[in-house]
């Protein structure tokens, strides 16, 4: 037997024998190995090391995402719809993804920008469908936008012979591209209802269709309609979690994601990237995370430390749950699912929850961004008002993905929830030149006030270089803005 292998062994012994003298619940038969093993399962981590650098980090101006004047935040004009009883109302808008073509640059659909967004009745939070609004080329003011309505009419899951549509409740957010052929090819999450008695748990599935658009008139957009509405992917339990998986567990606590379909092309290759948790195929939730040393990062000392501050913390059962990721699917030309892939990031003992999956080629480099949240977060220094947007780059779009600027951190912001220039959902938009994003975003959290709404945010740039990226100072844009181009 090798010297290591004896010191090895006696030190893992040691700690458990540690543990039990105090007393600690982590004691347990299976001696717990000091060393840890140090699994990635094939796939790049958001670890405790890199997020650890983020409190530090985040005063620096490359990261804050830009002060806005409050006075000049205007709510969406156009965002008119309809209550439950049919009385004509102000919708909050908030999550919203253009309408983009194969490489992520701004389509243009006969001389007009097209966005999709969640709009809703303010006073009622279960309110959550799409809807098309668009704008002239060119034109970049808020008052510009037009509202198309509602992509789907109400009854429209209904028609189709898909039995996780005959169930859908609600529409969440995902993306939308512009086909070699015209066709406007939209992609989105089917959230079904929580009915415990009916053994419904709010599945969400990666679902399609195509809109079709015509023109009343040389000034507006219509929805003439859908086709193909069909389901696409929910989970497979292997790299995957599936909402069957989740209900079988602490529904109380865990928080199961399965949404914001991102469509990209690779060398003729159709993709979804998206927003899930980690399968058990590739690293599951439960007390077993904290022996990985593949999701802590850092050195030998570094896991040992931290994994001891973890197992003592009050988010230890939070980061036990965690396992958020952004998972990969290959389509056929058909749109529907060719092939389960790994996911991209995982975030184990980090966050459950990692949003708005967003990649895209940039001057060689894949480019991979998502939203999350502070108070989901288990890393100390982290506040539960920190909202960030966290990005990655590779070589190539399934990676191996590393942090930007050394922790992932790209954007924060941390003001209080009720604050009118609030936001969220950041979403970088890359041009069709140069090495600068716009980042859209909304503002104000809904229901908050009865005059202001949740509204299209201020754009701004960010710039992207290599392995890092920084704020552009003085570069706000109009609510809403799309391009610089």
């Amino acid at each position: 037997m090798h010297i290591g292998k004896i010191a090895k062994q006696t030190a893992a012994a040691l700690l458990v024998t540690t543990f039990m003298i105090g007393g600690s619940t982590q004691a347990s038969a299976k001696p717990i190995d000091y060393f840890g093993k140090n699994k990635t399962y094939g796939i790049s981590h958001l670890t405790r090391y890199d997020m650890s650098k983020i409190p530090d980090q985040q005063e620096n101006e490359r990261f804050q995402v830009p002060e806005f004047d409050e006075s000049t935040i205007e709510n969406l004009p156009s965002a008119i719809g309809k209550d439950k009883d049919g009385n004509t109302i102000d919708l909050d808008v908030w999550d919203s993804w253009p309408l983009q073509n194969a490489d992520g640059t701004v389509a243009d659909y006969k001389g007009y920008n097209i966005v999709f967004a969640l709009a809703g009745d303010p006073k009622v939070g279960s309110d959550t469908f799409i809807y098309l609004f668009y704008q002239k080329k060119g034109d970049t003011s808020i008052d510009s936008w037009k509202n198309a309505g509602r992509v789907f009419q109400a009854d429209d899951h209904l028609k189709t012979n898909d039995q996780i549509l005959k169930d859908q409740a609600e529409e969440w957010s995902g993306s939308a591209t512009l086909t070699k052929d015209g066709k406007v090819r939209l992609f989105y999450t089917n959230r079904q209802p929580w009915d415990e008695g009916k053994k419904l748990y709010g599945k969400q599935t990666l679902t399609t269709a195509q809109i079709n658009l015509s023109q009343p008139d040389v000034d507006s957009l219509k929805v003439d309609g859908i086709e193909d509405l069909k389901s696409i992917f929910a989970g497979d339990g292997k790299y995957y979690q599936t909402v069957d998986q989740f209900a079988a567990g602490d529904k109380g606590a865990d928080n199961h994601t399965f949404r914001d379909p991102h469509y990209v092309e690779d060398n003729g290759h159709k993709y979804l990237v998206f927003e899930a948790n980690t399968g058990t195929k590739v690293g599951y939730q439960g007390d077993d995370q904290f022996n990985n040393r593949a999701f802590y990062g850092g050195s030998l000392r570094y896991f040992q430390k931290e994994r001891k501050a973890l197992l003592d913390s009050p988010k230890k059962n939070l980061a036990s749950l965690a396992n958020g990721a952004l998972g990969i699917i290959e389509l056929n030309d058909d749109y529907t699912l060719k092939k389960v892939m790994k996911p991209l990031i995982a975030s184990n003992t980090v966050t459950d929850e990692i949003e708005r999956a967003n990649v895209f080629k940039m001057n060689g480099k894949w480019y991979l961004f998502t939203d999350s949240r502070g108070a989901k977060m288990t890393i100390d220094g982290i506040s539960d008002k920190d909202v960030y947007m966290l990005g990655f780059v590779s070589n190539s779009l399934t990676g191996t993905y590393h942090p930007l600027n050394g922790s992932g951190l790209v954007l924060q912001m941390d003001l209080d929830t009720d604050d009118i220039t609030w936001n969220y959902s950041h979403f970088a938009v890359p041009q069709k030149k140069g090495n600068k994003v716009v980042i859209t975003s909304y503002m104000t959290n809904r229901g908050t006030f009865d005059d202001q709404h949740s509204t299209f945010a201020p754009s701004f740039l960010v710039k992207l270089q290599g392995s890092r990226s920084s704020v552009v100072p003085d570069s706000i844009l109009d609510q809403g803005q799309l391009t610089i181009d």
